[in-house]
């Protein structure tokens, strides 16, 4: 009869942790979909849709901007900030990959609410411009279940900093008599005198005491791998220096 007993309270100790198992898989989904309609408003300014993800008594933290209270002052600080002209100026904010994770919270084995934490990248979108990276994060948000409804109570967001730029673009091999033809020296209003001369597959550029490399994109248009700068020779006598698509300085060939 023992033995019955023990395999008795063994199975259904096996299934409560199976089904506490299930649960937090459940949640973890559940939490994860709601993330990410939220970031679809934030990154449309559907400020309507965001108030929808919130509590009415939210708590908003800001390592730089600091402390707002209450669903009325975010949606304000959000439609008089980053959302007074979406057309014009506005963030989209990305994950970064295998950053996110949920974590259930509970009281006596009952989840209560949830935590989801990671890091993230802001992209720039200004019109007239190409998207561009611009910043990096952590964040930690805390999801509540209230009246059968989850919404999201404390938001922290901290440790900005810019984002570490990643170069998409894809450097090409030019004959060595066409790299020589970009050689010479070229004076600018900021940069000074930059010398450039021929290297084995790239341009070595030599400015301010120092010497980098920039390597062909296409005929006449090179690029730093380090920094979003482009440089585009242009007429055989003038050198556009390009940072994140838009034009810091013009050079010309002495």
């Amino acid at each position: 009869m023992k033995k019955y007993f023990l395999i008795i309270l063994l199975t259904v100790a096996t299934t409560a942790r199976l089904f506490a198992q299930d649960n937090k898989s459940q949640l973890t989904a559940l939490i994860l979909e709601k993330d990410s309609l939220f970031w679809q408003a934030y990154n449309t300014c559907d400020l309507k849709g965001l108030a929808g993800f919130f509590s009415d008594s939210v708590e908003f933290y800001h390592d730089k901007g600091g402390i707002t209270l209450g669903l009325d002052a975010l949606l304000a600080s959000m439609k008089d900030g980053l959302c007074k002209q979406p057309d014009e100026f506005h963030l989209r904010r990305e994950a970064v990959p295998g950053t996110v994770k949920v974590f259930p919270m509970e009281k006596n084995e009952v989840i209560y609410g949830a935590i989801i934490s990671g890091e993230h990248y802001f992209y720039i979108n200004k019109k007239g411009a190409p998207e561009h990276r611009d910043g990096w994060a952590k964040f930690t948000h805390l999801w509540l279940k209230q009246n059968g409804q989850w919404k999201m109570t404390r938001v922290l967001s901290y440790d900005h900093a810019p984002a570490p730029y990643l170069s998409t673009r894809k450097a090409i091999t030019l004959p060595a008599d066409v790299l020589r033809a970009y050689a010479g020296k070229y004076k600018g209003p900021q940069t000074g005198v930059a010398e450039i001369s021929a290297g084995e597959d790239a341009l070595l550029v030599t400015a301010y005491g120092k010497q980098f490399a920039i390597y062909p994109e296409k005929q006449g248009v090179f690029f730093m791998k380090e920094r979003d700068l482009t440089f585009e020779f242009v007429n055989g006598n003038k050198l556009l220096v390009k940072e994140k698509g838009e034009v810091a300085e013009e050079l010309v060939k002495e």
